[in-house]
């Protein structure tokens, strides 16, 4: 009797308390249907939960920086270049989706546009890229919501890498264009609301993005076209989508933003698949 009760008992998906399965609203906060596949699937919860798709970011990053390291284990090691510490391949990277003029000239590969963003070059890389990302993300949902904060991070990242390309970048990946697309979302968002509050705001994340290019000019490697066309693309991208203060968000945006989500699965799963079986082909 006990194990038939612990087995129709769940947590409703929005408030979190202990109800029956088979509640056709839950008695607290009357959610419709908590007990249904459309409300108890990931992507559901994610949405009921918004901190969820912070983490699912970063443990996708994670995910995909093992298995970049762990392809080539041999090409590992310590360096003198403290952001290349553990640094997988170049070539592991190519297969999984670095961006740039070689991956998109030579081998047609627009999809690395989004890859890109969720490959890092070493631990000190990855880990310095999902602080910034723990810090931020709160924020934009907060003033621009769930929806859209997943367009800016995916369309911004596009835009910053598009822009690497064309200006010639020939080999390049990191969250760095989806994160400097949240910082510019949020300097447009500083700018147009204006008052003490949008002011605090703007001196803040201004400093950080004076500090963060003058780290960019002052070490090797980092690519400053990519975090200046981030930073263009998510102001840009805000001017458009708008934000809490002036629109709420809409259908429009929750479609979209669940297109980026399975634009970016599929094309994720499209870069493991064919990668593991090259590897395969190659042992």
């Amino acid at each position: 009797m006990v194990a038939e009760i612990k087995r129709k008992s769940i947590l409703c998906p929005s408030c979190k308390r202990l109800i029956s399965q088979d509640e056709h609203t839950c008695p607290y906060c009357g959610v419709a249907s908590p007990g249904s596949w459309l409300r108890n699937n990931p992507l559901s919860r994610m949405y009921l939960d918004p901190a969820l798709i912070i983490k699912s970011i970063i443990i996708t990053n994670v995910v995909f920086f093992i298995i970049s390291a762990i392809l080539n284990p041999t090409s590992m090691g310590l360096s003198m270049n403290p952001f290349a510490l553990f640094s997988p391949s170049n070539q592991s990277l190519l297969l999984l989706g670095a961006t740039g003029t070689i991956p998109i000239d030579q081998f047609n590969r627009w999809w690395t546009l989004i890859s890109a963003s969720y490959l890092h070059g070493g631990i000190i890389h990855i880990f310095f890229n999902m602080m910034v990302l723990r810090q931020i993300a709160p924020l934009i949902m907060q003033e621009y919501g769930l929806n859209r904060m997943i367009i800016l991070y995916t369309l911004g990242g596009v835009i910053g890498f598009y822009i690497s390309y064309l200006a010639g970048i020939p080999f390049t990946i990191g969250a760095s264009a989806s994160l400097f697309a949240l910082i510019g979302s949020i300097l447009y968002y500083a700018k147009s609301r204006g008052g003490a509050y949008g002011q605090a705001i703007f001196k803040q994340v201004g400093g950080w993005v004076i500090a963060l290019f003058i780290f960019g000019f002052l070490f090797p490697g980092i690519n400053n076209w990519a975090h200046g066309g981030g930073l263009i693309g998510g102001a840009g991208l805000a001017y458009i989508l708008g934000y809490n203060d002036i629109r709420r968000e809409s259908q429009a945006h929750k479609t979209i933003a669940l297109s980026c989500i399975l634009a970016t699965a599929l094309i994720l799963f499209w870069a493991l698949t064919t990668t593991l079986y090259y590897r395969l082909l190659t042992l």
